[in-house]
C-alpha cells in the first residue's frame, strides 16, 4: 500500500499503525459485497490502483463503517477472519509511505 506524507513516519509511528489495523481487524466489523457496473463503482471509489480489467461490473466491498473499496479478490464475512496484520518491511521516497504486510492466522 502506497501513502503520500509530507515526512518520513518513525518506528514509534509504524508500530502505532500496525496497532491501529489490528484494532480494527479485532472489531469484526462485517464485510459485505455489492456487484456494481464500472460507472457505479468509480462514482464512489477510486479505481485507479485496481489492474486494468475489461470488467463490466466490480465488487463493492465495505468493511463495517470503516472503509470501502473495490475489489476484484477474495472476501470474508468479517474482518476477524483475516488475522493478524503485521508490517514487515517499509520504505519512503518523494513523499510517499510504501507499506509491505502479512497477514498471520
Amino acid at each position: 500500500c502506497d501513502y503520500e506524507l509530507p515526512t518520513c513516519p518513525t518506528e514509534e509511528q509504524i508500530h502505532a499503525i500496525e496497532e491501529k489495523v489490528n484494532e480494527a481487524i479485532d472489531r469484526h466489523l462485517p464485510v459485505t459485497c455489492e456487484f456494481m457496473t464500472h460507472e457505479e463503482a468509480k462514482s464512489i471509489v477510486d479505481l485507479s490502483k485496481l489492474r486494468k480489467m475489461q470488467a463490466k461490473h466490480y465488487v463493492l466491498s465495505e468493511i463495517g463503517d470503516y472503509d470501502a473499496c473495490a475489489c476484484i479478490g477474495q472476501h470474508v464475512e468479517n474482518t476477524s477472519e483475516i488475522g493478524l496484520f503485521k508490517i514487515i518491511s517499509y520504505d519512503y521516497a518523494d513523499g510517499k509511505l510504501r507499506l509491505r504486510f502479512k497477514l498471520i492466522k
